[in-house]
């Protein structure tokens, strides 16, 4: 499990992917959400707009990436 620490409320999960390094630009980022490889809280998101806040965990290419609350 890596933590990803962000400081507003929530991010939307085309931009905490690119954000996590999980892939290189927001175009990746959605034609993975859309092909369904990407898990938010262990169910499949096809959701790339989704909001996710502190303890969302985030599923792609064998990881988990969750979502922490910073200062």
């Amino acid at each position: 499990m890596i933590d990803i620490e962000i400081t507003t409320e929530f991010i939307k999960l085309d931009r905490f992917m690119k954000f996590a390094g999980m892939v290189y630009t927001g175009g990746d980022a959605k034609g993975f959400v859309q092909d369904g490889e990407v898990k938010v809280n262990g169910r499949v998101c096809t959701q790339r707009g989704k909001k996710l806040h502190d303890g969302d965990v985030v599923s792609f290419n064998g990881q988990d990436y969750r979502v922490v609350k910073g200062k």
